[in-house]
């Protein structure tokens, strides 16, 4: 099995932080087969969580940042 690195930078760490209940509702929206695991957020934790949703969503970390940026400006 691939180990997934990831680590999000500052500037996206800062948007998760301020918008999560937004950004948690649109995930579980677009891949409804997140469980509540899948989208547990602790501050300081976000390499985790983007690698816990990789791997739940199948998508790569660097898309799915990018459509949380996109859920973020659109609010």
């Amino acid at each position: 099995m691939k180990t997934i690195t990831y680590t999000t930078t500052s500037p996206f760490r800062a948007v998760i932080r301020g918008n999560w209940e937004i950004i948690k509702g649109r995930l579980k929206q677009k891949y409804a087969q997140l469980t509540d695991n899948d989208l547990a957020y602790v501050e300081g934790e976000e390499d985790e969580l983007m690698g816990r949703l990789e791997k739940a969503c199948g998508e790569d970390a660097k898309d799915l940042e990018r459509f949380i940026v996109k859920i973020c400006r659109t609010n």
